[in-house]
């Protein structure tokens, strides 16, 4: 395990405790300046938790999974004294057979059947590979185009009352050429892991992909899209990937990296993830 992060506003705030399992490391200068991304999504939450009604602490740990790269999946009963998990986004397919990836799908089904109280929070690669554990299929885009940078999100009734807005749509920044291709099913996830009158919505879609998020009630929370992204993280992770030769299109990246610097929801989105935790009483209905 890595450093424990835990913002705690006062004596009485309730403390939110969340295992999260880094799947990919950020940029040298990304690290430099603001650390792993367990790092970066432990003061992206405090944010959000600051912002609740009552406010929320926020207490992490960070574990590297990827065993290729010197990592090692977690036991059981290291998630014992937290409430939830997050699964960060990687350069990984979700879709793949990696050893590390095939035991960390183990992992998640364990807990997710010994642990009915436990929530499972995924982001980019996150999401897809819950959504594979719940029997859904993830695969590379149809037009195998990326969806990058500043984008546009249509938002379902769910998804509206999820980030309690009368608007359409958000926006986020995206990174990411697999999909989940169509929303899971308590069919598709088995007895074992659903009952059967567990409904798995969809919080909202964009051109690119028709299924940007999942949401189980008191359970599941994903988003295609990245939260915690901001300007020069945008501009990194795009040159990341057109170095590596995940992107061809140049064109592309360099349009999306001029977005870099558009405002986005992702302090709203993480609200409404700290909701699934602790009821938020802003006086929204």
């Amino acid at each position: 395990m890595d450093q424990t992060y835990c913002d705690k506003p006062t004596q009485s705030a309730p403390v939110v405790r969340l295992m999260v399992l880094e799947t990919d490391k950020p940029h040298p200068d990304t690290y430099s300046e603001r650390g792993s991304f367990g790092r970066i999504v432990h003061h992206h939450f405090s944010k959000a938790g600051a912002a609740h009604h009552p406010p929320l602490g926020v207490e992490t740990d960070q574990v590297f999974v990827v065993s290729e790269q010197g990592g090692h999946i977690p036991a059981v009963q290291d998630f014992d004294r937290f409430d939830g998990l997050l699964i960060t986004g990687s350069v990984y397919d979700a879709h793949g057979n990696n050893e590390w990836i095939l035991k960390l799908l183990e992992l998640l089904k364990t807990l997710w059947i010994k642990r009915p109280d436990f929530r499972f929070l995924g982001v980019c690669f996150g999401h897809q590979l819950l959504a594979r554990l719940l029997g859904g299929s993830v695969r590379p885009a149809p037009s195998q185009d990326w969806e990058l940078g500043h984008s546009r999100i249509m938002l379902t009734p769910v998804g509206q009352r999820l980030f309690r807005t009368r608007d359409d749509h958000i926006h986020l920044h995206q990174m990411h050429q697999d999909q989940v291709v169509s929303v899971p099913t308590a069919a598709s996830a088995g007895p074992d892991m659903l009952s059967a009158d567990t409904e798995i919505a969809c919080w909202g879609r964009s051109e690119h992909t028709p299924v940007q998020g999942l949401y189980i009630p008191n359970r599941l929370f994903t988003t295609q899209a990245h939260l915690a992204f901001d300007e020069d993280m945008v501009r990194r992770q795009i040159q990341i990937r057109v170095d590596s030769g995940g992107i061809k299109d140049l064109e592309h990246a360099d349009r999306a990296a001029e977005t870099a610097h558009l405002e986005h929801d992702g302090v709203e989105v993480a609200k409404a993830i700290l909701r699934i935790f602790v009821y938020d009483d802003d006086g929204t209905d």
